[in-house]
Formats: C-alpha cells, sequence, structure tokens
C-alpha cells in the first residue's frame, strides 16, 4: 500500500516537473536598425533590407520565401524585423545578415547578427 502511494506521489511530481520546465515562453526575436545621416540625425523614410549569404554552395541554402526582407524607417529612424517565424527554441543562433539601406540618393551597408529572444540593435550611416 505504501509502495503503491509512493509510485503515485512520484509520478505526479514528474509530471508536475515536466510541465513547469516545458511551458517556458518564447521571448520575442526583434532586429532593428537604425538609420541616421553624416550629421548623426535619423533618417525617416529610408529602404532597410536584410539579406542572407549562404554559407555553401547548394541552390537552396538560403530560404528564399524570408530573404530579402525590407522595411522602411520611422520618424526615430527604426527599420523592425520579427524573427519570432524564423527562430525555433533551442536554435543556436539566428542569422547573421548583409544590412542594405536607400535614403533617396544616399546609401548605407552594413551587418547585423540577430541573437535569439533578444532585440538586436545596428546602426547604419547613409552618405
Amino acid at each position: 500500500m505504501k509502495l503503491n502511494r509512493l509510485i503515485t506521489l512520484s509520478i505526479f511530481a514528474l509530471l508536475g516537473l515536466t510541465t513547469i520546465v516545458g511551458c517556458t515562453k518564447e521571448v520575442d526575436t526583434i532586429a532593428v536598425v537604425i538609420v541616421k545621416n553624416a550629421t548623426n540625425d535619423f533618417v525617416s523614410g529610408a529602404t532597410v533590407m536584410l539579406k542572407a549569404e549562404g554559407t555553401t554552395t547548394e541552390p537552396n541554402s538560403i530560404n528564399t520565401e524570408i530573404y530579402p526582407m525590407s522595411a522602411t524607417s520611422n520618424a526615430q529612424g527604426e527599420a523592425t524585423f520579427n524573427f519570432n517565424k524564423v527562430y525555433q527554441v533551442g536554435q543556436a543562433g539566428v542569422a547573421v545578415l548583409t544590412i542594405e539601406v536607400v535614403a533617396g540618393a544616399a546609401t548605407g551597408q552594413g551587418v547585423i547578427k540577430v541573437e535569439e529572444e533578444e532585440r538586436t540593435e545596428e546602426v547604419v550611416f547613409v552618405i
């Protein structure tokens, strides 16, 4: 009788622990590119593109359904990209992407390393 009670309590404890550990909430994975001009002012209305470069010569090494990504910078010069659909829990790293910015006749380039479940920012100057 005591053995059955001990087994039952052990099973409930194991299920409870599994539930607590398995229910971690995923945090947003966000990349923000801040566009500034030569006088360090924010640039709104700039087109910001994030592009992935393949690491192999395989034809499908880049997910062409996702990249390139583009957004327009707001009044604070920020172009925001959400990577929640790209990042999977347990994945090591998300992406290292090339940034290309066009603001009228001015252009700029950079690189951003998107970190999992963090807000990653990179400043790009256009000239």
